[in-house]
């Protein structure tokens, strides 16, 4: 969301707003770089009343703030359900992408299942070949020919964040109504199922303030969720080791994805998110508390590359136990009083042995 501040004595609020409609064609027909599946949010912000305005290449009439936040007469704001625990930077510099080999028949299937997923984001999102990784290595390679665009960063980032908070929710939901059913406890999975879901949709609603999705997208991830929803309740029914394994391999190219971003911005790449006049969204800074000097795209990318490299190692961890009697080790006390485990850097999980 690359933004100018306008001093009010240079142009007068409604010269701003007939100023963006008029250069918001140009920049959708070339300048901008973005694909058409998504509105680029923003040209200028102007200081109007104390408040600041974004303003995008959609018509300003038409633009509208997505997951704007509820005025009411009481309520000042409302806090995050699970705060965010944060990252040292040793930690979230220490991440890289990896691959837990099959074991199973079942890592099998799970891990070829991710890899047509992955093949579909590719082609709906408009990656081309030059742009893709050695297919000997899909996920730990990240060599490219030819770089992807922001606008291609984006509109993967936005696929990828909303389908990827569907599995905790659907794995909460069960885990939840099994417990009542069996008049059992569910020793802490149903917590960081949950939080794992709203991890993923808090990162949603950072790129939902960088960029509109347009009809097709919107479409598009309507008839994704549909199918993965139903596709993950009842693979969770059949076998909830398997999910949770497909989970962490899908986790793995989350990583992959966020790693490649990383490196193409280190290179030059992508001067838009390189800008000196570039912010990372306040909902991001807020919620990874984000320190003076170190809002920056990249930043913001290294914060949520972390998050995934945790859910990656926390579902390779939960598809080894045994997943009817087992504590979830990651919320555990421990009898000797050591720390629980910490997943983000056990990329291939930790074995049972390892936890209980």
């Amino acid at each position: 969301m690359l933004s100018t501040t306008i001093q009010p004595k240079f142009c007068t609020p409604k010269q701003a707003i007939r100023l963006s409609r008029a250069v918001a064609p140009l920049l959708q027909a070339s300048t901008i770089g973005y694909p058409t599946g998504i509105r680029v949010g923003l040209i200028a912000s102007i200081q109007q009343g104390g408040s600041s305005r974004t303003f995008s290449t959609t018509p300003v009439a038409n633009f509208r703030e997505f997951f704007p936040s509820k005025e009411t007469e009481h309520i000042r704001k409302t806090p995050p359900a699970w705060p965010h625990h944060g990252y040292t930077e040793e930690e979230m510099l220490s991440v890289v992408p990896s691959h837990r080999s099959p074991k199973t028949w079942g890592d099998w299937a799970a891990w070829k299942f991710v890899r047509t997923c992955r093949w579909g984001m590719d082609f709906f999102t408009g990656m081309g070949k030059e742009q893709k990784v050695d297919k000997t290595n899909p996920t730990i390679a990240v060599e490219t020919i030819r770089p992807l665009t922001e606008g291609q960063w984006l509109l993967r980032f936005l696929f990828l964040e909303s389908i990827a908070g569907v599995p905790g929710m659907v794995a909460g939901m069960l885990r939840h109504l099994h417990s009542i059913r069996r008049l059992k406890r569910d020793n802490g999975w149903i917590e960081t199922l949950l939080e794992e879901s709203y991890n993923e949709r808090m990162h949603l609603l950072t790129f939902m303030k960088m960029c509109e999705p347009g009809w097709f997208m919107k479409l598009l991830l309507i008839g994704a969720q549909g199918v993965y929803f139903n596709g993950l309740f009842l693979t969770y029914l059949i076998s909830p080791r398997i999910t949770h394994r497909f989970v962490g391999y899908l986790e793995e190219e989350a990583v992959h994805t966020y790693t490649m971003a990383i490196k193409q911005i280190d290179e030059g790449h992508l001067p838009k998110w390189s800008d000196p006049n570039f912010a990372v969204p306040d909902i991001a800074i807020q919620y990874w508390h984000m320190p003076e000097g170190k809002r920056t795209m990249k930043d913001l990318i290294l914060y949520i590359r972390a998050d995934e490299a945790c859910h990656r190692g926390v579902n390779h961890t939960l598809s080894n136990l045994h997943q009817k009697d087992d504590p979830n080790p990651f919320v555990s006390v421990y009898k000797d009083g050591q720390s629980p485990p910490r997943p983000a850097l056990k990329a291939e999980g930790y074995e049972r042995e390892e936890v209980m």
